[in-house]
């Protein structure tokens, strides 16, 4: 023979010598078999055979040839392979829950700390600039950031129910002291009538609509974009533990311990034989996959479009923005006001009160929020893309489970002898089907049989979160925005960002994208440890710190918000 002959030769031998050794396993002894047996199930069980003896009670695992099981062994067996089944679905779909949970608790959480961010950049306002009025509208401003939360987080609450709330709850404050100035009025009566007659006389301006514009239109779509990870892993986590059919889980058995029986305790199923009993099992489970990939895909047209006046990133950032000149435009337009004050509440009779400050405490020395400049890859909206990009590598995810699990945990490697359902041979040589039920006519080692009613609920719940999806994911052009019920905001907006939405400067300078949200924050922050940076046009920066300026309420707190983001439904 040849010297180039010779590798060829030996593996020949060495494929005859494994076949040989494979099919004499069983001949011997049961003993191995009993072992294993014993240590996969736990613990010692009687009456195990030992050597190989006819098995005619055997259900599933039949054979001529003499075996090493009973009938109790195979019911065992049958529990064994279900569960390695189970083990076998979480184990491939762990990277992809665990990319999409951490994330979810990710975005959660950083939305949480641009709500605290945004709230002290409100108190700060007040606090800094209209110090007489601060304390009085610690509660509205706690308030309407506690709704903000609540809506994101998947409550029933209405955001033009709120901000209309806010405002209507800031005009009496701006009237008392800014407008009237130095005086308060002593009936509770008086101030309600002022709180009422504000959407009449619109002392703000346009400016709560723009609110109620730029919350719709970037809350809405975080809001979904939550849900629709929560759902995202109550998909998974159902198909991680789905029920199998008789049949399935009999060709389950047969693939995974029948060699067993025979003594084969180290043979692994032949890659075809392996297709065909997986791709037969999960045949229903591979009809998620055109709807996973359109969710897939419809995350990130959302996640893309969040920008501009949907970013809500720059909305929370720069609220406080729009709450100044509120209060700036009633400011000029106060004596107008007054007299029409006068004519729906009538003239009060007041007495002059001293209004409590913000109270200034400079031996406090707390760790707070840092706001110093960021890298692009730090935003919020980065960070979506980010986990997009990761994302879309899971699209195929259930039309290609089934072979993942042959290749990676379950048939033995091309080339080494094999189990067939039947006896241990050099390859498997029956026909191999494709994915999905349509094409499990000719599957020749398991029989698919109706519909699944659990994907097929799965299936309705994607639909249902991609419609979602789709109408939160504005168009180039424009997007109808529909908000609450009940005098209901409508309004047609364009794609870009421009000044009346508060993306361009604004006289009281705007909060640019060059802000770090933190990643630590403590349980309670003080006021005098918010240090805010203005940046003009001209790219100078204004220092409005708070020295020590505390307001009277703590920034609040999302335990309520966590509690409310438990899955939230969506249908």
């Amino acid at each position: 023979m040849d010297a180039p002959s010779w590798p060829v030769g030996w593996r020949c031998l060495l494929l005859v010598a494994l076949v040989g050794s494979a099919r004499g396993q069983g001949a011997r002894s049961c003993e191995e078999v009993g072992k294993l047996f014993q240590g996969r199930l736990a613990g010692a069980v009687p009456g195990l055979p030992g050597s190989p003896r006819a098995g005619p009670d055997l259900q599933v695992c039949t054979s001529e040839k003499p075996t090493c099981c009973t009938r109790k062994m195979e019911e065992r067996y049958q529990t064994a392979a279900h569960q390695d089944m189970q083990q076998a679905l979480q184990t491939s779909s762990s990277t992809l829950k665990f990319l999409i949970s951490r994330n979810a608790a990710a975005f959660q959480e950083t939305l949480e700390t641009l709500i605290r961010q945004a709230e002290n950049y409100t108190s700060i306002l007040f606090c800094n600039t209209y110090r007489n009025m601060a304390i009085e509208a610690a509660a509205s401003v706690q308030e309407f950031f506690t709704d903000v939360g609540l809506y994101l987080f998947g409550a029933d609450v209405n955001p033009e129910e709120f901000v209309n709330r806010f405002f209507d709850s800031l005009f009496p404050l701006v009237y008392d002291h800014l407008i009237n100035p130095g005086v308060a009025d002593s009936s509770l009566e008086y101030s309600e009538c002022i709180r009422m007659a504000r959407r009449d006389l619109s002392p703000f301006g346009n400016i709560p609509q723009r609110v109620m514009g730029q919350m719709g239109r970037s809350l809405l779509p975080s809001r979904t974009f939550l849900q629709a990870l929560n759902l995202g892993i109550e998909v998974i986590n159902t198909t991680d533990h789905l029920h199998f059919s008789k049949e399935c889980s009999r060709a389950i058995l047969r693939m995974q311990y029948c060699p067993h029986c025979q003594g084969l305790t180290l043979s692994k199923p032949c890659m075809g034989y392996c297709l065909n009993v997986m791709r037969g099992c999960l045949a229903h489970m591979a009809e998620l996959n055109p709807h996973w990939h359109a969710f897939i895909r419809s995350l990130e047209e959302l996640s893309d479009a969040m920008h501009g006046k949907y970013d809500i990133e720059h909305v929370l950032l720069n609220f406080h923005l729009l709450v100044n000149d509120a209060v700036m435009q009633a400011h000029l337009d106060g004596p107008k006001l007054s007299d029409q004050v006068n004519k729906i509440c009538g003239r009060p009779s007041r007495t002059p009160t001293q209004s409590p400050r913000c109270s200034f405490d400079e031996s406090k020395q707390k760790y707070g929020m840092q706001i110093s400049a960021r890298n692009e890859e730090e935003t919020l909206a980065n960070r979506r893309k980010e986990f997009i990009n990761s994302l879309r590598l899971h699209r195929t995810f259930y039309g290609a489970l089934a072979d993942q699990l042959c290749v990676n945990h379950l048939a033995a490697a091309d080339g080494l002898p094999c189990w067939n359902g039947e006896d241990i041979v050099k390859s498997y040589s029956q026909r191999v089907v494709g994915n999905g039920i349509k094409d499990q006519s000719g599957n020749p080692e398991i029989k698919v049989k109706g519909t699944d009613p659990v994907i097929n609920q799965i299936i309705d719940k994607l639909k249902h979160v991609i419609q979602l999806l789709q109408g939160r994911s504005p168009k180039p052009n424009k997007w109808e925005l529909q908000m609450g019920s009940g005098g209901g905001l409508a309004e047609q907006v364009s794609g870009d960002c421009d000044d009346e939405d508060g993306c361009g400067a604004s006289g009281s300078g705007e909060v640019k994208r060059t802000l770090k949200v933190a990643d630590w924050m403590p349980d309670e922050m003080n006021l005098s440890d918010v240090e805010q940076i203005h940046q003009t046009d001209s790219g100078s920066t204004l220092d409005t710190t708070g020295s020590g300026c505390t307001a009277a309420t703590e920034s609040m707190t999302f335990t309520l918000m966590g509690a409310v983001m438990l899955l939230p439904k969506l249908w």
